[in-house]
């Protein structure tokens, strides 16, 4: 009897237990024993700290806008497992992951037992090479030098930013995260590399010129005029484009689109061609939930998945803008964070932006609870309300907050799933991590 969706996605939960186990040995024994699924398909493989996901999913939307087939895989999932795998923009259907599931047991069976994510990057790149997709457009999970995802041969690799985040797995200063980022470059393959802070550029350099690959870095190669999304110029490796637009909010949106359309060119030089029309139809209706994403009105209601310093600097630069243009209006801010993230630089960064707390918890283990978050927010600490449950700070905020009002939901990815998740009336899927 073929396995059946849920008993698949217990299976991949069940992996979990197997934690993180930073390597490429498992992985390159699951696809030897698979054929190799990986080296049937070009691909785009795009690291860094924050803004692959959005880079990613930029360059897809531009192949797609071109009439290829385009797989796209990245992580973590905001509410269905499924999102992290799609062709064209579709998700895996239930019977594909059933189907993909079952058959990598077997071939899994052989071998060491792997990861939840190496194996969900086998199903994925097996799934696209069944898919017979033009082009992969693929994120790295973690890091990049021993991330299961490394073991691609692409076309062209990018590293958007590098900034302290995962520093149990990475490294503890910016330099040994860069070192584990630029882990993705591979000899003769050219790296775009977005803003980065001055301490990780000579170690992206280096790694780069080690193996040979040329390096194109923003500001330097290729830039972007323009303060909005809404209307920006791209002046690239050796392209030229005016009038661009992009429905994401934020300035930060310009950036990860300069490290796509860079990509895009070096991809271009090597058989993968896009035309101006292409460009510009799948900047203008490109779609990723969850960063800035405005889902309701009157209050505004929205939610970013920022979950590290890096990330609230753009999350406070939003509010920040929201406030000078309307000065009328309040600020509720609801946060959830996991335990092994920097609350303090978080929560110093987004308060001065805030009227009203919410703290709140998603809930999976990881979690830190209201009164582990509390002590974050300083001499605001008695003024802060709580919610342990998404619903109810949810409905807190509500009820703090006028029409004229924003809610803003932000601190981790797993709470703005949960929180999707309630707004859709759906399931949760139980994978998050």
């Amino acid at each position: 009897m073929a396995l059946s969706y849920s008993a698949s996605i217990d299976f991949l939960y069940g992996l979990q237990k197997y934690g993180i186990k930073l390597g490429l040995d498992n992985i390159a024994g699951l696809l030897t024993r698979l054929g190799h699924p990986e080296r049937r398909f070009p691909s785009l493989h795009i690291g860094g700290t924050n803004g692959k996901g959005s880079t990613a999913a930029m360059a897809a939307a531009v192949f797609q806008e071109e009439g290829l087939r385009v797989g796209l895989y990245t992580s973590p999932h905001l509410v269905d497992f499924r999102e992290r795998i799609r062709v064209n923009g579709q998700p895996i259907s239930d019977e594909g992951v059933s189907e993909l599931t079952e058959r990598l047991q077997l071939a899994a069976a052989l071998g060491p037992t792997p990861t939840f994510f190496e194996f969900t990057t086998a199903l994925a790149f097996q799934y696209f090479a069944d898919s017979a997709v033009d082009v992969a457009v693929v994120e790295v999970g973690m890091g990049g030098r021993f991330d299961a995802t490394n073991v691609l041969a692409p076309l062209a690799s990018g590293i958007t930013n590098v900034a302290l985040d995962h520093q149990d797995h990475l490294g503890h200063t910016v330099e040994a995260i860069a070192f584990e980022k630029a882990g993705i470059i591979k000899p003769g393959v050219p790296v775009v590399i977005g803003r980065m802070a001055p301490e990780a550029m000579p170690v992206i350099e280096q790694v780069a010129a080690d193996r040979g690959a040329s390096c194109f870095l923003l500001g330097r190669d290729f830039r972007i005029c323009g303060e909005s999304p809404a209307q920006f110029r791209y002046e690239g490796l050796q392209a030229t484009h005016d009038g661009l637009a992009l429905p994401l909010r934020g300035a930060h949106q310009l950036e990860n689109a300069a490290c796509a359309m860079a990509l895009l060119e070096l991809a271009a030089e090597r058989g993968l061609p896009v035309t101006e029309r292409a460009i510009r139809a799948g900047l203008s209706g490109v779609r990723w939930e969850g960063r800035l994403e405005v889902v309701e009105e009157r209050p505004r209601l929205v939610i970013d998945g920022a979950h590290n310093p890096a990330a609230a600097e753009v999350v406070a630069a939003y509010l920040r803008s929201h406030r000078i243009q309307h000065p009328e209006s309040r600020v509720v801010l609801v946060i959830g964070m996991m335990r092994d993230k920097d609350r303090d630089g978080f929560f110093r960064i987004v308060l001065p932006y805030a009227d009203d707390i919410v703290l709140t918890q998603a809930a999976m283990p990881r979690a830190a609870t209201i009164e582990e978050l509390r002590p974050s927010l300083g001499d605001r600490a008695a003024s802060g309300h709580g919610a342990p449950l998404v619903a109810d700070a949810l409905a807190l905020a509500r009820r703090l907050a006028a029409p004229e009002d924003v809610i803003c939901v932000t601190g981790s990815l797993m709470l703005v799933g949960e929180l999707k998740a309630l707004l859709r009336g759906c399931e949760l899927s139980p994978i998050r991590g």
